[in-house]
């Protein structure tokens, strides 16, 4: 079979790519291992932990509650029904995916590609009672995505020591939990098992949780853990997971922090490192395609690799492993491939934890302007002046901007408090279309909402950068 472009990923990057494409008119197949398509987001990542995420929160609210003198009983927990309804939410976004795939009359193949050539895959179906067929293109877009990155020395023989996939599943609520990494997967996958009553333990390598964020916006949100001791088990910093050793009723682990060193049994193990592409087994090394020291697709700003057939986007292509970024570089390369002159240039990619509360941030955060050296003036409004916020309890937030000080151009932002991450668009679409604060402070925003924060602080900034800050005339 020949198709004149084929995606090899059915996830938000490949399936964007594949109806973009198919929407230019060209002839698509989408290959996809899975038996559905949504790729590791749908499947057994963003959606599905943000639904879990949705029950933590509401069991959250009902505790909160108290203050306004409405009590509830600890709610009954049924884990089968629960995780039905996970299965139900998931099906329904796969089966919606289907029918956009067949309405643009984008081929579907059901199996495991792996290049023979620059212009060849050999396709393993997934029924596995089919033989192997060949499937030649014009050009290929590589969307295979990323796999949870676990340590020889974690990788037991036990299912007690899971990644985020198999944390998802719900297997049981272990009575005791250790959590290996205080990222963005350890902290939201924490989170939902502590509010369905496992004590966590919350074990990260370095001095402070989400590495790479601004600690101004992670510090409200560790207040918060050690206020409401969400983590029962404790937060342990510049602590080390020296080694994992399987036992009759779970998992002990070696621990190498400040304090010394230390033993701890737990019931189940949750190890989120990070991850890393899926680039190894593809056949690659039979293409030009060129793979970094990392393991990462390269590729320019139009997602081209060496290969002049092949493209790639999504976490195989690197840079931050986000579902929106795989899917907007999706749509970059099928424009690429019909002529267009799109590339991937962007001054923003908003990045969210949907914790609680939850943080997100996007452009130039502090710690980046530390590092290159560069002068930027930060911004804060705290949320205890927010009406609204005051209203749902909401005080434990703050926004940021951060901003240039020559040009008063709005560089970065940074949001923690609930709904950070439906409130950070507002900022991303600011700093892409290359808005001052004043901008932002002038656009109106509705009251009582957490939005007016946004042009609050940048309000706070117009006030410290002129001495009278007055509303400037309209042409």
């Amino acid at each position: 079979m020949h198709t004149q472009l084929v995606v090899l990923g059915g996830g938000p990057g490949g399936y964007a790519a594949a109806f973009m494409a198919a929407d230019l008119g060209m002839e698509v197949a989408l290959v996809e291992a899975e038996k559905s398509l949504g790729g590791t987001c749908l499947l057994r990542g963003c959606i599905p932990s943000k639904a879990l995420l949705h029950v933590a929160r509401v069991m959250a609210e009902t505790k909160e509650l108290k203050a306004w003198g409405l009590k509830y009983e600890r709610p009954a927990l049924d884990l089968e029904k629960m995780r039905s309804r996970k299965q139900q939410v998931l099906a329904a976004l796969a089966k919606g995916l289907s029918q956009l795939a067949k309405q643009r009359s984008v081929k579907v193949v059901h199996g495991r590609g792996v290049f023979v050539d620059s212009q060849t895959l050999e396709i393993e179906p997934s029924n596995g009672d089919q033989d192997n067929e060949r499937l030649t293109f014009d050009h290929c877009i590589v969307a295979t995505g990323s796999r949870p990155a676990i340590p020889k020395t974690f990788r037991l023989d036990s299912d007690r020591v899971m990644d985020s996939s198999a944390a998802l599943e719900l297997p049981d609520i272990p009575q005791t939990l250790l959590v290996v990494g205080g990222g963005y997967i350890g902290l939201e996958m924490g989170t939902v098992y502590a509010a369905l009553g496992s004590q966590v333990t919350v074990v990260e390598l370095t001095d402070g949780l989400l590495p790479g964020a601004d600690r101004d916006l992670v510090k409200p949100l560790h207040k918060h853990y050690q206020n409401e001791e969400i983590f029962s088990g404790g937060i342990l910093l510049n602590t080390k997971v020296a080694e994992l050793k399987k036992t009759k009723d779970g998992v002990e682990a070696a621990l190498e922090g400040p304090e010394g060193a230390d033993r701890r049994p737990f019931d189940r193990v949750l190890v989120a490192i990070g991850r890393q592409p899926r680039s190894s087994g593809l056949g690659l090394e039979n293409t030009q395609v060129q793979i970094d020291d990392q393991g990462f697709v390269v590729v320019d700003s139009r997602q081209r690799t060496a290969d002049p057939r092949i493209l790639a986007v999504g976490d195989v292509a690197g840079g931050p492993m986000l579902a929106h970024k795989a899917t907007h570089e999706g749509k970059v390369a099928a424009e690429v491939l019909h002529g267009g002159p799109a590339e991937f240039d962007v001054q923003a990619i908003p990045a969210v934890v949907f914790t609680d509360p939850e943080i997100a941030w996007a452009g130039v955060t502090v710690e980046q302007a530390k590092k290159d050296g560069r002068e930027v003036r930060v911004r804060q409004y705290p949320w205890q002046a927010s009406g609204r916020a005051q209203a749902v309890g909401a005080t434990n937030g703050m926004t940021q901007w951060v901003i240039d000080p020559e040009t008063d151009r709005v560089l970065g932002a940074g949001i923690v408090g609930a709904g950070a991450g439906e409130l950070i668009s507002e900022a991303v679409l600011a700093i892409e279309m290359g808005c001052t604060a004043r901008d932002v402070a002038e656009s109106i925003h509705p009251h009582p909402t957490l939005s007016e924060t946004v042009g609050f602080a940048a309000e706070v900034y117009l006030g410290t950068a002129t001495e009278v800050y007055r509303p400037r005339k309209r042409e």
